[in-house]
């Protein structure tokens, strides 16, 4: 089923001789996705994706022990009244395997660590005015890409015209069908093309909207971090992060690499800034003249 182009909005019938084309109807998927499909049935299989994503322990495979460097596991232990959740580290080799820590300890002391994740007040209205250039940019080049595109279409149809030419006045039978399997490539490309120009210079949401979402994130990762659903708390995780997050049972939590805007954006810590003045940090020195050659 993944395998008919009608889902995608096109037809195609090679017992008739109705090679690939875009239909009158409207596709359930769109035909990028239905290439991307393709590619994936083609190409070597995948791992299955773990059934058990261990929801009762979201910070599990960001967590490593800060001994060995080593990704911490986590379990539920039976006590005697009831369950505990406990991280652990499950490297044979180092100083603290099979140490258990509670799964409230090393949580809510993560959470004040995604609390420490805000910019100040000035950096972020830099970052307003970054993604605001931006914006402007990616406009400029939506008009770009639907010319580029519009040429891209016209030379598709000349080299598919010229393809259909040689098909009707070839006189060798043998290259038929060479001709033929390089004119639906062609009209794969040219499907794949139009659909890219019905789409290109129409941003999907507007720009308040992005902007509302992404500022709300920057400015206080925590808050999407406290709707307590397991993806936006994975999705913070990997938005805000860019490594492993190091854990000692005694001391807490080391010091974490933060994704590169985090850390664009912490780089004053709220405080003031000036300009140095013109007499400069050090008391002025008496006693010294200057003789200057003019004036």
């Amino acid at each position: 089923m993944l395998t008919h182009p009608v889902y995608a909005g096109c037809v195609q019938a090679k017992t008739w001789g109705v090679s690939l084309r875009e239909g009158k109807h409207e596709g359930l998927i769109s035909f990028k996705m239905f290439e991307r499909i393709q590619a994936r049935i083609k190409g070597d299989a995948l791992a299955p994706r773990r059934k058990n994503l261990g929801e009762d322990f979201v910070l599990r495979g960001f967590v490593s022990c800060a001994s060995c460097d080593k990704p911490m596991t986590s379990c539920w232990s039976k006590g005697m009244y009831k369950h505990y959740a406990y991280y652990f580290c499950q490297n044979r080799d180092c100083s603290e395997y099979r140490k258990s820590i509670p799964r409230d300890k090393i949580e809510s002391a993560f959470e004040e660590v995604l609390k420490s994740l805000r910019p100040s007040a000035v950096l972020f209205r830099v970052a307003r005015a970054m993604f605001e250039d931006a914006w402007e940019q990616r406009r400029a080049q939506g008009a770009s890409l639907i010319k580029s595109l519009k040429s891209e279409i016209a030379q598709i149809e000349q080299k598919s015209a010229r393809l259909v030419e040689r098909i009707v006045n070839a006189n060798n039978d043998a290259l038929i069908p060479a001709y033929e399997q390089e004119l639906e490539k062609l009209q794969r490309s040219g499907v794949l093309a139009r659909e890219k120009l019905a789409t290109s210079g129409k941003p999907v949401r507007s720009f308040e909207k992005i902007f509302e979402l992404s500022m709300r994130f920057l400015s206080n990762p925590w808050k999407l971090w406290a709707i307590e659903g397991f993806e936006y708390r994975r999705l913070v995780l990997r938005l805000a992060f860019a490594g492993h997050l190091p854990y000692d049972r005694n001391e807490g939590y080391r010091t974490a690499k933060t994704t590169l805007l985090f850390k664009v954006l912490g780089g004053s810590n709220g405080k003031i800034c000036k300009m140095v003045p013109r007499g400069g940090f050090e008391p002025p020195t008496r006693g010294f003249s200057i003789r200057c050659s003019t004036n």
